[in-house]
């Protein structure tokens, strides 16, 4: 597990490298308006493309054999295609709603990274880990170089304020678009074709047999990711789009070290808790736990300290307060990085019932705690706020998790009926 997450770190830290060295020059190129409609438009796109494949994908490690993979694959494709479908009318009724600006992108943004998702967990369940650390980087960097391309063309033209929102949007569209076929090279037996030949009563069984992935993960990550967009609808309708800005580019390059670190965490984590012992498991849970939450201290006492004066020295003294920002959610972020890799483990528990009630539970404490702050004391209160309730969140799901009573013997089973 420590060699497949240090090849997944390595290409994550490479692509996660690339961004932030460009983000000086992206907050130069754009301002907090610009930055505020793409935080809005990359929300709602999240909260979409996160669900395209019904969450089927997050099932291939599980499955018992290569055809069962075949299958659960093929039905994944299915799905993503009508998704996909349905953002068309979906873009052009929010847009009419004025609710999502740079609308035409939705679709695209959906299909690309939705495909992504898919490619991403069927090379995890081959540990084709040199393809996805090399897709993580032509994804992440890719994303930061393009945007930083189209902005100079605008600066050196015609770019104006909130208008060039659209340049930011379209970089990290072409760059999954650009990262996917690096993972398509894994092919199933067959080849990719013969996804599109699966009997439709092999798909009706896989489909009945993982119900669990539509029915509880699906609204659990759609939930997670539908409470950033109304986040960042709160902050517009209060604040207005500078502040969203603040939010977005704050959230942007903190959650970088929670990406790229639990990404690759739990994508080598994944595979082991499903095939591990009880015993085994919970210690990994619990080592895993600990070595994040030392990293996350260090962090949270950084931003605490030169959180504004980190912001304004490294984006320009226009960004300061997305440096307050920083510092009034580094509670949150530090919670937030040890979290981030964890939420496999309650798939692989087979627990998604249960992660499921306490995400609606953690989602509500954040949009309250936010909501209450904006209204009494505006945008550092707010943010002040969903620390606070967040860290009471984090520490009873940190607890739970250390502590879980029944972790199933799958791999004991799999030895038994070996044999």
């Amino acid at each position: 597990m420590l060699r497949a997450t240090f090849t997944l770190l390595t290409g994550g830290a490479l692509a996660q490298l690339v961004p932030l060295l460009l983000g000086p020059v992206l907050a130069r190129l754009f301002s907090p308006e610009a930055f505020g409609l793409f935080t809005a438009f990359a929300t709602i796109a999240a909260a979409i493309a996160v669900v395209a494949c019904a969450r089927y994908e997050y099932a291939l490690p599980m499955a018992r054999d290569e055809a069962e993979a075949a299958a659960l694959l093929a039905l994944a494709l299915r799905i993503w295609v009508g998704v996909a479908a349905f953002s068309l009318p979906l873009a052009w009724g929010l847009h009419a709603a004025g609710r999502l600006p740079v609308a035409w992108a939705l679709p695209l943004s959906v299909a690309a990274t939705g495909l992504l998702q898919l490619l991403m967990m069927w090379s995890n369940r081959a540990e084709a880990y040199g393809a996805l650390a090399a897709s993580r980087f032509v994804q992440y960097a890719g994303a930061a170089l393009l945007q930083v391309a189209l902005g100079w063309w605008l600066w050196r033209g015609s770019a104006a304020g909130a208008d060039a929102a659209w340049a930011l949007v379209l970089g990290p569209v072409i760059a999954v678009a650009l990262a996917a076929p690096l993972l398509a090279r894994t092919a199933p037996a067959g080849g990719w074709s013969a996804l599109w030949r699966v009997p439709g009563h092999a798909m009706r069984s896989v489909a009945r047999r993982y119900r669990d992935f539509p029915l509880l993960n699906t609204p659990h990550a759609f939930l997670g990711t539908l409470q950033d967009a109304l986040a960042v609808a709160l902050l517009i309708a209060w604040s207005g789009e500078a502040a969203a800005g603040f939010w977005g580019l704050a959230l942007r390059y903190l959650k970088a070290p929670a990406t790229l670190v639990g990404t690759a965490v739990s994508q080598a984590l994944y595979p082991r808790l499903t095939q591990s012992t009880p015993a085994e498991a919970q210690r990994a849970v619990r080592q895993v736990m600990a070595l994040l939450g030392a990293l996350a201290l260090v962090l949270m006492l950084v931003l605490l300290l030169v959180g504004p004066w980190l912001f304004a020295t490294v984006f320009g003294a226009q960004w300061r307060d997305a440096g307050e920002l920083a510092r009034a959610l580094a509670p949150y972020i530090a919670a937030h990085f040890v979290a981030a890799p964890l939420a496999v483990v309650t798939m692989a528990w087979q627990s998604q019932r249960w992660a499921f009630r306490l995400a609606l539970v953690g989602q509500a404490v954040f949009l309250l705690c936010l909501a209450w702050g904006l209204w009494t004391g505006g945008l550092l209160r707010g943010a002040w706020a969903v620390s606070a309730g967040m860290v009471l969140y984090f520490g009873y799901y940190f607890w739970r998790l250390a502590n879980w009573p029944s972790i199933p013997a799958r791999a004991v089973a799999a030895a038994e009926g070996g044999a």
